[in-house]
């Protein structure tokens, strides 16, 4: 059996092993691949595991013995999922693996903002602390988590988690979601402007739709409290970025950290960039080696699943 790894390198860009997929067959890896050469790379490979490359119906039509693709991620968006099945094609893709790197993110970000760690980190270097004339030296203000509301907007399994270690630093916890769902003790769940009103720190944690595009606007930021942080690791979309910017501009907004934002990567006019007391990091929450590592081991399962014939995780399964 053939297989082929379309854009290997950003899940792995050498620092794993693709054995466990080699035990398929004859697999062949490539670190990048360019819209024109995808028809011909994928040829007459049965098996296909891409991570961003566009997989449109005319692949599906070009490459009749293709038989799975296994996206290298949780989203499938670059794969044309009607196109496939059409074909008898099956598309699988990797939910879950990266609950805890993101959550980790979420208040690497937060802590960023809260205790200046780099900006003090700096100043150390540059020798400004031991020129100091007092012992006591900080740059900026610093702020104690505990005690703090955190406000969580989504409450499936990342927002789960970051609601645990929000607990776990002794804050106080708000949901809201699509639908009501159970909390934990020392939890509420609440609606969408309570949430923005109550919290001193606000979370994004629900996948991005038509109906919740840029669900954080300016009417919905001048509901928050003034000088509250807000915080982005689920996609960029979810917000207007002039208005986050504004809001940081203007000091409404404390600060904003985000991994995600709305065009990736980052266009050099966006809005973000020149704001003050924004932080940002290129996508990279779900990048941990041993995050990764995860993936690939996963991905590799539904290989194995599918050549079984019990395939797991498929999303583009006939509905009933």
């Amino acid at each position: 059996m053939k297989l082929v790894i379309l854009d290997a390198y950003p899940s792995n860009p050498g620092d794993q092993s693709w054995d466990a997929l080699r035990a398929f067959g004859e697999l062949t890896v490539y670190d990048r691949t360019a819209p024109e050469q995808v028809i011909e790379r994928v040829g007459d490979a049965e098996v296909v595991l891409l991570n961003k490359t566009p997989l449109g119906a005319g692949v599906f039509e070009a490459c009749p013995s293709l038989r799975l693709v296994s996206v290298l991620a949780t989203g499938y968006n670059i794969v044309d999922t009607q196109a496939a099945r059409a074909h008898g094609v099956t598309v699988c893709n990797v939910p879950g693996y990266s609950t805890g790197a993101v959550a980790q993110m979420t208040f690497a970000l937060l802590l960023e903002i809260t205790q200046q760690v780099g900006l003090h980190s700096a100043a150390v270097f540059a020798g400004d602390w031991q020129n100091n004339p007092d012992f006591c030296f900080w740059r900026k203000p610093l702020t104690e988590l505990e005690g703090k509301t955190m406000g969580l907007i989504g409450y499936g399994a990342i927002g789960r988690a970051v609601g645990n270690i929000a607990l776990a630093f002794g804050m106080k916890l708000l949901v809201t979601a699509r639908h009501e769902r159970p909390v934990p003790d020392g939890a509420k769940f609440v609606d969408f402007d309570t949430l923005l009103r109550e919290s001193d720190i606000v979370s994004l944690h629900c996948p991005q739709t038509a109906e919740n595009l840029h669900m954080i606007d300016a009417s919905a930021i001048a509901k928050t409290k003034d000088g509250a942080i807000l915080l982005n690791t689920a996609r960029g979309g979810l917000l207007d970025e002039r208005a986050v910017a504004d809001a940081l501009q203007r000091g409404k907004l404390r600060g904003f950290g985000a991994d995600v934002v709305s065009k990736e990567p980052i266009a050099a006019d966006n809005p973000l960039l020149s704001a003050p007391n924004c932080f940002l990091t290129p996508h990279i929450a779900w990048a941990p080696f041993e995050t990764r590592l995860r993936l690939h081991r996963i991905s590799a399962d539904n290989v194995r699943l599918f050549l079984e014939g019990t395939p797991q995780n498929v999303v583009n399964a006939e509905r009933p």
